[in-house]
């Protein structure tokens, strides 16, 4: 049995200052959880402060993105040498928001070119990741006319095929995939439980299924994600397929995500 994860994604939101607070307010009750892995990914900007403030503690911080070129004329990119440099140690690739794909969309639909993610540019980070020794948590997800249409693990085993292609099983182990389902990112609506647990453990599957001629992927990690809070993270926990959970806007608030990493804990101990 893999040790639950809770990673927080706080997005575009907290100034290096309000960062500082809520680390602050939540590290101590946080780390006295030891038996969960805990990863917090806040914006770049805060990346430095948040990693300082919990130095003495097990939680890890990580990016949430990357650029797969290490250096080079790329204005506005983050590249893997400068996450390893402050500490990141986990990073986001593949978020439906980087795709493009949002449950709740709050720019103008004709401005969604902005966000061009592909499988393809998917693999190219996890490469520049696993080159800098930061292990990715890679998100796949279905859209509602998806889910609707009888998509999802077909969606979802296409954007694993294609994000893994061409790795070793053995350079993927410690790998962490979140799924998120778009339609319930942002929007209040949670998987139900029990198909959220299906949808983790057919990743689980196909992902092994992928590197079947070595033994499949060791030590994955499969999270939900998608409007996870403390009400309903010890039922989504307590599923045999979830490892853990990929918190958005729950994260945001110290206690919420101090309750949800309680949940977690209390999880491994069924």
């Amino acid at each position: 049995m893999v040790r639950k994860l809770v990673a927080a994604n706080w997005k575009m939101n907290k100034t290096v200052v309000e960062a500082a607070a809520i680390t602050e307010t939540f590290a101590r009750k946080v780390d006295a959880h030891r038996d969960v892995d805990v990863v917090i990914c806040p914006p770049f900007l805060a990346l430095p402060k948040v990693r300082e403030l919990l130095k003495h503690t097990h939680v890890e911080v990580g990016g949430q993105d990357v650029f797969w070129v290490a250096s080079g004329a790329f204005t506005g990119r983050i590249s893997s040498p400068m996450l390893y440099g402050v500490g990141a140690k986990f990073c986001i690739v593949g978020h439906s928001e980087t795709r493009g794909r949002f449950g709740k969309l709050e720019i103008p639909e004709d401005l969604l070119g902005h966000f061009c993610e592909t499988n393809e540019t998917v693999r190219l980070k996890i490469r520049a990741l696993l080159d800098c020794e930061i292990k990715p948590i890679l998100c796949v997800g279905e859209t509602l006319d998806e889910r609707e249409a009888g998509e999802t693990d077909s969606v979802i085993g296409v954007q694993l095929s294609e994000a893994l292609a061409g790795f070793a099983g053995a350079e993927l182990d410690g790998l962490v995939v979140a799924y998120e389902p778009v339609w319930a990112i942002g929007t209040g609506k949670t998987c139900d439980s029990a198909e959220a647990n299906r949808v983790c453990s057919m990743v689980r599957d196909e992902v092994n299924k992928l590197f079947a001629e070595e033994g499949g992927v060791h030590g994955l990690r499969v999270l939900y994600g998608g409007s996870v809070k403390a009400s309903n993270a010890k039922e989504l926990f307590s599923q045999p397929g979830i490892d853990g959970g990929l918190v958005g806007g729950a994260s945001l608030d110290p206690q919420e995500f101090v309750d949800i990493v309680t949940a977690a804990d209390m999880a491994n101990l069924q």
